[in-house]
């Protein structure tokens, strides 16, 4: 819900400050109210009778601690502290992007027995998540979790235009404003590395990739493909020497790296126009079956 912050001006009371969120809360009709509280990495014993004191004003219906994956043992020494004295209903583990880090989720479940309800996979909004155990457990055995990466999928791709957009491959019309839309599709998918992650046998090539890299290369096709009128996107055979050097000079980068990007670009091109001949030939014939005008075998 939207407090206004006048309200709370100087005011350093918690309980004070509480009580004029619950207020505010009834008079707008909202059935919602979340108290986000100071956080701390170590045990601090004041804190904690504050919120003691907190949670017997407003009697929360859930008490969720946030930790920090990263921390390891520490992060369990807090929640078995915090849980000792708030009575926590479950907890968020963040920054679980990256390298499967289970450790932490393994503890705190065993020594609070208290379920980890969400989890934190990069810094953006649209990157808190609900937190799926036998996808975590999937993770640390390096099988990845290709369930959370459709999902991921489904919410970011338009099923329309994804069958639109394989026709065009087929046909051999793939455009580089097609390639723009999908770079920036993956992007809504979350960071590369999350992505990866996510992948059976990623943990294991992030160790050998640099992903860094790899997001800094595809900012660098974006900005290219951004420097080019739509026309010289929808028909990249009209970019002569000129256009070149002025794309090169529009995104910052040397005309070789103009060149590069279109030389990639025009063999995903006859790759995939290639592979649309290949199937058309198949369905033509009937499938492998019908390679050499063999019999399908019968069965009885």
């Amino acid at each position: 819900m939207d407090f206004p912050g006048c309200l709370l001006k100087g005011e350093s009371d918690v309980l004070k400050i509480a009580r004029q969120a619950l207020d505010f809360a009834r008079l707008n009709h909202r059935n919602t109210l979340i108290f986000d509280t100071a956080g701390r990495l170590q045990i601090d014993q004041p804190l904690v009778q504050e919120l003691v004191r907190l949670r017997d004003l407003v009697s929360p219906q859930e008490i969720l601690l946030v930790l920090d994956a990263a921390t390891g043992q520490e992060a369990v020494n807090v929640a078995t502290h915090f849980d000792q004295a708030l009575r926590i209903t479950g907890a968020v583990l963040t920054k679980l992007d990256g390298d499967a880090r289970g450790g932490a989720a393994l503890s705190l479940r065993a020594v609070t027995g208290k379920p980890i309800k969400f989890a934190g996979v990069g810094e953006k909004l649209d990157e808190f998540e609900a937190f799926h155990p036998e996808r975590m457990a999937s993770r640390i055995l390096g099988m990845g979790d290709v369930v959370g990466l459709v999902e991921r999928a489904a919410e970011a791709v338009d099923l329309d235009d994804a069958r639109r957009l394989e026709e065009k491959m087929r046909k051999g019309q793939f455009t580089l404003e097609d390639f723009l839309g999908q770079l920036r599709a993956m992007k809504k998918l979350g960071s590369l590395e999350s992505l990866v992650g996510m992948m059976p046998g990623g943990a294991e090539a992030l160790k050998h990739t640099d992903m860094g890299k790899q997001e800094k290369e595809f900012r660098r096709m974006e900005g290219i493909i951004c420097a080019m009128t739509p026309q010289e996107r929808r028909a990249p055979q009209i970019l002569n020497a000129k256009r070149r050097v002025r794309i090169a000079n529009g995104s910052g980068v040397k005309v070789s790296e103009v060149n590069n990007l279109l030389n990639r670009f025009n063999q995903m091109r006859d790759a995939m126009k290639n592979m649309g001949k290949f199937q058309k030939m198949m369905a033509r014939m009937g499938g492998l079956g019908g390679l050499g005008g063999m019999p399908r075998p019968k069965f009885k």
